[in-house]
């Protein structure tokens, strides 16, 4: 059974609200005692700060929705779909998002902090300043993305797609990157000391600015990366080959043995850094979708 109404934007969050709580006539009755909510497929419309933390929310659709400071903590979203959605500064700590898709999402300033994003569909995604501190981010695809000045302290990236992404002035501390595609990202000015980046392929990345004591490079591929400049001196696992490959200058820092390369023979200088995706825009709460 579908139902679908038309609202004006000063009715629909709390209307929202109350359908998320209890069970509306024609729909499936939602238990309460397990945090079951009545079984929407789509939300649509504004629920900014709504409180839905632990909600069972599997398969749900957010089609341009505005749930802006939203509390999602520990909640069930796996499988959902975030298309055209607002989450700006909204909490998803600990929730589980694995295989979601956010197709022109924004969760700006989120906090995601614990949460699971195994499998996840972000390209193009909006994670500018948010709180991804150990995040699992595995096998993720999420090129384009914007990481900007993110917190992903001890965040597992590992076999990820993140080709293009900018993570420029992001915490990547101890962030685990190993075997993912960094393919022309933007690592600029980023903090990734204890990072692991082994098996990488960091082919054609700017890693200009950024720090990396005790970043393994172990088995990484850096042709044509940007390292002028950038003190690799305390970095584990290079080899001659790689930095042989890579972009470097007269400034350039490597481990006692190795000699820097500059960008000559023919080898493609590295492009410019990849601007981050505008974040999409406002939604327009208008309509509120459920079925049962």
């Amino acid at each position: 059974m579908v139902q679908q109404d038309r609202f004006s934007g000063s009715r629909i969050a709390p209307l929202l609200a109350l359908v998320l709580f209890a069970a509306a006539p024609g729909l499936a009755s939602a238990n309460m005692g397990d945090k079951d909510v009545a079984r929407m497929v789509s939300f649509g419309g504004a629920c900014a700060k709504c409180e839905l933390s632990g909600r069972k929310l599997a398969g749900a659709h957010f089609m341009g929705a505005n749930f802006a400071e939203s509390s999602l903590v520990g909640s069930d979203l796996r499988d959902a779909r975030f298309m055209g959605a607002n989450f700006s500064r909204a909490d998803l700590s600990r929730a589980d998002l694995s295989d979601a898709q956010m197709i022109g999402g924004n969760f700006a300033s989120a906090v995601l902090t614990d949460a699971r994003l195994r499998d996840v569909e972000a390209p193009g995604v909006n994670f500018g300043g948010a709180n991804l501190a150990r995040a699992d981010l595995r096998d993720s695809r999420a090129t384009g993305a914007n990481f900007a000045r993110a917190n992903l302290a001890n965040a597992v990236l590992q076999g990820a797609d993140l080709n293009a992404a900018n993570f420029s002035k992001s915490n990547g501390r101890s962030a685990n990157f190993r075997d993912a595609d960094l393919t022309g990202s933007n690592l600029g000015s980023g903090i990734f000391d204890h990072a692991s980046f082994r098996d990488a392929d960091l082919t054609a990345a700017n890693l200009g600015g950024a720090t990396f004591v005790n970043a393994d490079f172990r088995g990484a591929s850096l042709t044509s990366a940007n390292i002028a400049g950038v003190d690799l001196s305390r970095a584990k696992g290079l080899e001659q080959d790689q930095l042989d490959e890579a972009c470097a200058n007269g400034s350039t820092r490597v481990p006692t043995g190795l000699t820097p390369k500059s960008c000559s023979g023919g080898r493609l200088k590295p492009p410019p850094p990849p601007r981050p995706p505008p974040p999409p825009p406002s939604p327009r709460p208008r309509y509120l979708v459920a079925t049962d």
